[in-house]
């Protein structure tokens, strides 16, 4: 706790979660915590992290787009005078079948999937490398991997952050700075809470450990992988063993 006191750690989509979980996480370490959010009121969350004795900001930004993610790092280097830790979280579904998505629904998806990850690290690598150190998380999914049927836009998206987490990994590595991601399967949020029955028995079948994951336990993941100095270029998969 000591080492990460003055430590600081930016999360997008960090309002609910997974992201919430890892806000959380940061803070029970003594990292100040920036949550990064685009409409869920996050006033919950900052009260409860500031009674942990670490600082805490929150940041309305929609990483999707170029200049307000660069609004979003630049203020939270501005607070705490540095970024040693960005963690990619934010993500929207807007799930079809190809044969009836549409551009725009594509286009969202990767916009804020993809493109705001690569936004974020963007504007975030110049200031970890005049520090010589950072640590980037991506949250990425196992539809990346192997894809979903009824998520073309989805996978694409997640799968585009695996090669962007790679590449990165290469060109920011000689400078002590990582580049990961986690790819969680089925994560028990408020969006498998609203699957039909038939949908979570067939899915729980396809789980090995049988149950969903927890926010929490992606969470503890994803702090474990942040602080691991000789991790890097690397997808961890999460999901209970599904895959």
């Amino acid at each position: 706790m000591n080492e990460n006191k003055r430590k600081t750690a930016i999360i997008t989509g960090a309002a609910k979660g997974i992201g919430r979980a890892i806000a959380l996480k940061f803070a029970q370490n003594g990292v100040n915590v920036v949550i990064n959010y685009r409409t869920t009121d996050p006033a919950e969350l900052v009260a409860e992290i500031e009674q942990m004795n670490v600082d805490c900001l929150a940041v309305q930004a929609d990483v999707g787009d170029f200049e307000q993610a660069k609004q979003l790092i630049s203020t939270a280097q501005e607070k705490f005078g540095s970024v040693d830790y960005l963690v990619n979280n934010a993500g929207i579904t807007k799930d079809g079948l190809i044969l009836k998505m549409g551009e725009n629904d594509f286009d969202a998806v990767v916009e804020t999937n993809l493109k705001g990850a690569f936004n974020t690290m963007r504007h975030a690598s110049p200031i970890m490398l005049k520090q010589k150190s950072g640590a980037i998380v991506n949250i990425t999914s196992v539809v990346g991997l192997h894809g979903n049927g009824g998520q073309a836009n989805y996978s694409a998206a997640k799968a585009g952050l695996v090669g962007l987490t790679k590449s990165v990994a290469k060109e920011l590595g000689s400078r002590g700075i990582t580049v990961n991601a986690i790819a969680p399967g089925f994560i028990e949020t408020d969006m498998t809470d609203n699957l039909p029955e038939v949908v979570k028995t067939k899915l729980l079948e396809s789980i090995a450990l049988r149950r969903y994951g927890q926010a929490e336990e992606v969470a503890d993941l994803v702090y474990f992988i942040a602080n691991s100095k000789y991790i890097t270029a690397q997808v961890v998969t999460i999901d209970g063993g599904m895959s």
